[in-house]
């Protein structure tokens, strides 16, 4: 499990009741009022792509598969999912938990209204989901489960979330309602849409917030008195292992939970908690950055070699630490404009970074990045400030703007920098090259771009053609069903169904050996060309 990190913002005060006399149903009306929730939604919109990494990308497996909702009166789960496919992600998403029907209903409404001058690409997708709990307890900060039968909602509450609901079939092309058969699959399409990081935040009361793991969530904001267990619980939604990107769990509490936290994690840290901690002080990771970054810069200065097997180790250590503090830094208020390496600096450390990678892993296995015992590559730390084909073709445009003034060997420098630091574009080094030094004065660089990518892809599939006598149209439906599936199928029939007929002796070598060095020529095109679309996730 990750720790923890815990932002409390006291963002507003209107309705905040202190007064220790007032009943706990009345300070709930209190904390209901429109202007606190107005602010509170403000602040999550505003800092919503910084908690939840929205800058961040990573490789992430496609759940496809969730097996039948348990039909049950106290209970939703589902079971092991198949998972077949992986997509690129921006960012996490996050739980916003409410402390009663009334509560979500009421902020569901403030992030439609603050959201309805968004364009599409700006707009969070927001879904709502809750149901009857029969002896909700929220102000207690205890987590009753909630009855999956619609039937015992009031009238009011049941018609709000019928029409949230069809805000999200409008969404997603799902045709979901608040009848008991369909209102079970709402809740597993919803979940698998967590899972698959298809929805950006999902407003609870109680669901969601026990048993319920989804990796890619990494934020739940609260507007709920949480205790004991049920503190636990809830928490513990955001900090499931994914990959080294998410490092931590990150809870955005607008109630002083402080002191509810410290019993919490007293009490079950060493049982229930299983060792859960919180993350450190921002200064001490920023300390720790400071020294980190001098210790590269004076042993490892831009312009020289690193040489020697021991150097190169111990290189690759420290940029990596450094990648792992950034990586937690760049959460924090407090970092922004304190970044000690310039973005310049840090391209070409991640160049050579990536330098070592490729040397490195010549006599390993190439998908990882454990080469061996002693030498641990952060490259999905590196991927996730990924420079894709958009930012390129703006550099493009601005060299073409500027060519035959003298200013332009700058922009070309820039350009080589940007694809040398990217894992997924270095290996195209020479295709983007040849454009830049092809590219017409007059055409939109962006209908240039496509039509060279598409020549230089049909070229390079003919030549793999004709050196191994494929059948033409069998190959070019096979990579053509690639780059609409995001995944080469090496395995099964479809492979063979390209092949010559092919001796078992032959001095070249029989059909396994065929098969086995077309599949490598295949794989090597498809690397190369995935990714090259102008506005394609890399």
């Amino acid at each position: 499990m990750l720790p923890f990190r815990i932002d409390y913002v006291n963002s507003v005060k209107v309705g905040t009741v202190q007064d220790a006399q007032v009943s706990a149903i009345d300070t709930e009306k209190a904390l209901l009022d429109t202007r606190r929730l107005y602010q509170i939604v403000k602040y999550t919109l505003e800092h919503f792509d910084q908690k939840t990494r929205r800058a961040s990308s990573y490789q992430h497996a496609l759940v496809t598969n969730v097996a039948a909702i348990v039909r049950s009166r106290h209970a939703a789960q589902d079971t092991v999912a198949e998972i077949k496919q992986t997509q690129r992600a921006h960012g996490f998403n996050a739980i916003f938990a409410t402390a009663s029907i009334e509560a979500a209903k009421r902020y569901y409404s403030q992030f439609q209204h603050q959201q309805a001058e968004l364009t599409p690409d700006r707009r969070l997708k927001v879904g709502l989901i809750y149901s009857y709990a029969p002896n909700a307890q929220s102000q207690e900060g205890i987590l009753d489960e909630e009855d999956f039968d619609p039937n015992a909602m009031h009238g009011d509450d049941r018609d709000f979330l019928e029409d949230a609901i069809k805000d999200y079939n409008e969404m997603f092309g799902t045709s979901y309602d608040t009848s008991a058969d369909k209102f079970q699959n709402y809740y597993k399409d919803l979940s698998l849409r967590l899972k698959n990081r298809q929805i950006d935040l999902v407003i609870v009361v109680n669901m969601f917030l026990t048993g319920f793991d989804a990796t890619t969530l990494n934020t739940l904001f609260v507007d709920k008195n949480l205790k004991l267990h049920g503190l636990i619980q809830a928490f513990s939604r955001t900090n499931r292992i994914l990959n080294s990107v998410k490092t931590y769990g990150n809870i955005v509490s607008f109630r002083n939970l402080e002191k509810e936290t410290n019993e919490a994690l007293e009490l079950f840290g060493n049982k229930d908690a299983q060792g859960i901690v919180l993350l450190k002080p921002y200064s001490d990771y920023y300390h720790e950055y400071e020294n980190k970054v001098h210790e590269l810069v004076g042993s490892y200065p831009l312009g020289q070699q690193i040489v020697g097997e021991s150097q190169q180790k111990a290189f690759i250590a420290l940029f990596g630490n450094i990648l792992r503090l950034q990586n937690i830094l760049s959460s924090f208020d407090d970092y922004a404009g304190q970044e000690i390496i310039s973005e310049r600096d840090n391209q070409d450390y991640r160049s050579i970074y990536l330098d070592l990678f490729a040397e490195y892993r010549k006599n390993g296995n190439s998908d990882k990045e454990t080469i061996n015992d002693d030498v641990t590559f952060e490259i999905e730390l590196v991927k996730q400030v990924e420079i894709n084909v958009d930012y390129i073709l703006m550099l493009v445009e601005k060299y073409r703007q500027e060519h035959g003034n003298g200013e332009d060997k700058e922009i070309r420098s820039e350009i080589s920098r940007a694809v040398d630091a990217s894992p997924t574009l270095r290996d195209k080094k020479d295709l983007i090259e040849t454009f830049v030094d092809t590219i017409s004065l007059t055409n939109p660089v962006d209908q240039e771009w496509q039509q060279f990518v598409s020549q230089k892809r049909e070229q390079e599939l003919h030549t793999i053609i004709s050196e191994e006598n494929l059948k033409p149209e069998s190959t070019e439906q096979f990579i053509q069903n690639a780059f609409r599936d995001g995944t080469l199928q090496t395995s099964g029939t479809a492979i063979t169904t390209i092949l010559p007929p092919t001796s078992r002796f032959t001095a070249s070598g029989g059909h396994a050996e065929k098969k086995q060095r077309v599949i490598d020529k295949l794989t090597a095109f498809f690397k190369r060309f995935t990714g090259l679309g102008q506005g394609e996730e890399q």
